[in-house]
Order: structure tokens, then sequence, then C-alpha cells
């Protein structure tokens, strides 16, 4: 049976690749349905963005919140269930979303998070990505677009887009041409995942034909 896939997008700012997702869905006729952006923060612009799409959006305040990830995400499960996602239906999107996520939640929907970081890792996980490849010199960075695991930027890979780094580039400079890129990589994540042309095996992520 083919099950039309929920997607839920998380975001904490302007949603740019939020807004390349739910662009790249209604163009492309991507088979997935965009059910609820969820931010953590209530001045996030993406929301506006979302709601143009007509997609519902659901605030799920961070700040000042005092307990542990796990109850915070607890939250957001809340939100996810009243919208009918489950982790057998479902595909999430974090988006510029700045908290990391409890590994209980991550457990829940295993292979069912999608991620994506402006570096090729495994290089320059973490923070700052696009100033590590400056500082170490590499003569191309890019994006990747992979699946959440527990690590930090670990999980296995889906897609990746190069990036050539110039002999002048600032961190700013090359921050914008592999957002460029970004914006065409997780569409085409989102794309494979929705038109199940992918499975995981162990770290691999195989493509069907």
């Amino acid at each position: 049976i083919y099950i039309l896939l929920k997607l839920a997008i998380l975001i904490s700012g302007r949603g740019s690749n939020m807004n390349a997702i739910l662009r790249a869905v209604k163009k492309q006729n991507i088979p997935i349905e965009p059910v609820v952006v969820i931010s953590n923060k209530p001045s996030a612009k993406g929301l506006g963005i979302a709601r143009k799409y007509g997609v519902k959006t659901e605030i799920v305040e961070s700040k000042g919140f005092q307990g542990n990830r796990w109850e915070y995400d607890q939250k957001i499960m809340d939100v996810l269930t009243k919208y009918g996602i489950t982790s057998k239906n479902c595909l999430i999107c974090l988006a510029g979303f700045m908290r990391i996520l409890s590994p209980e939640f991550i457990k829940k929907y295993k292979n069912c998070i999608l991620n994506i970081h402006p570096a090729i890792l495994p290089a320059f996980p973490g923070l700052d990505a696009q100033k590590q490849a400056i500082n170490y010199g590499v003569k191309y960075s890019g994006c990747t677009v992979h699946f959440v695991d527990d690590g930090v930027d670990t999980g296995p890979i889906i897609v990746q887009a190069l990036v050539r780094v110039k002999n002048d580039d600032t961190e700013e400079a090359l921050t914008k041409r592999i957002l460029a890129k970004e914006h065409k990589a997780y569409p085409e994540a989102v794309r494979l995942v929705a038109q199940k042309k992918i499975k995981v095996v162990g770290r691999n992520v195989k493509f069907l034909s």
C-alpha cells in the first residue's frame, strides 16, 4: 500500500530551506503532504512564509524552558500527534532548528528525520562548518542532507552537493554559495524519501531504481 507521507518542518528562524522545500513540493508535485511547520521561537520569520503556502503553524517555545531535551521534545510530539503524524507516516525536516533533539525523540522517529549541514560530511561537523572549511584550506566544501541519529551530523547520508572554495573566500561568501546548493539538495532528498526511492542499510543509503 502506498502511504502519502505527512511532512512536518521544524524551524527557528528565517526558514529559507523550509521555503525551498515547500516551493519544490508545490512546483514539482512531490508526493508528500506538508502538514505543519513548528517553531521554537515565536519571532521566526519562516512562520509567515509557511502560512503563505497554506501550511498550518505551531509555536512550541523553548525560551525559558527549564526541563530537559526529552521533556521539550514531548511537547513537539504532542503537536505532531495532534496533526495525525506518526512514526509510520511522517517525514520530519529540520530547517535551521536551533535545538539538539533528544535520543528518545530520534529513536521514536528513526529514519524519519532529515537535517542539512553546510559541509561535505563527515568533514567539519558541528558549528561554523564554513569557517572550519576555510581555516582548514580545503578546495571544496558544500552541503549534506542526512538522516538524524544520536551523533552530531553523523547520520546516514542521502544527498551531497559540492561548492568550490575560492582563494579569497570569506565565511559569508562561502555560506551564501553553499546555501544556494542547500536549496536544491534538501528538496531533492525530500523527493527521494517521498517517492520511496531509497533504503537505509546500516550506514548506507541505497538508491532504488
